[in-house]
C-alpha cells in the first residue's frame, strides 16, 4: 500500500506580527504576506530535501532563523515545525 502524500508546507503569523502587518500600507502588507507564503513553500522543499533553510540561523537545533525581505523595510524570525509542516513567524519588524 502506498502512503498518502503529505500535504504542502504553511505559515502561522503570531499575533504581534499580524498587527505590525496590519499597521502597514496595504501594498507592502500583501508584499510582505506573500513572501511568507512563499518562504513557506521554500523552507518545505528545502527541509523535505535535507537541504540548507533560507535565512540566518538563529539557535543551534535548526528551529530559529531570521530573514530580511529584500527591498524592503522588513526583517522576521521564523520557526520550523516539521511534525505540522509549518513555519510561524513570532517576530516581524517594519522600519518606517
Amino acid at each position: 500500500m502506498s502512503e498518502p502524500p503529505r500535504r504542502g508546507w504553511t505559515v502561522w503569523t503570531e499575533e504581534t506580527p499580524a498587527g505590525v502587518m496590519l499597521d502597514m500600507p496595504p501594498e507592502l502588507s500583501k508584499k510582505v504576506v506573500s513572501f511568507l507564503v512563499a518562504l513557506a513553500l521554500e523552507v518545505g522543499f528545502a527541509y523535505d530535501q535535507e537541504q540548507p533553510l533560507p535565512g540566518d540561523p538563529m539557535d543551534d537545533l535548526g528551529v530559529r532563523y531570521s530573514l530580511a525581505i529584500e527591498g524592503e523595510p522588513v526583517v522576521f524570525e521564523y520557526t520550523v515545525f516539521p511534525d505540522t509542516r509549518e513555519i510561524r513567524i513570532p517576530v516581524l519588524v517594519w522600519f518606517h
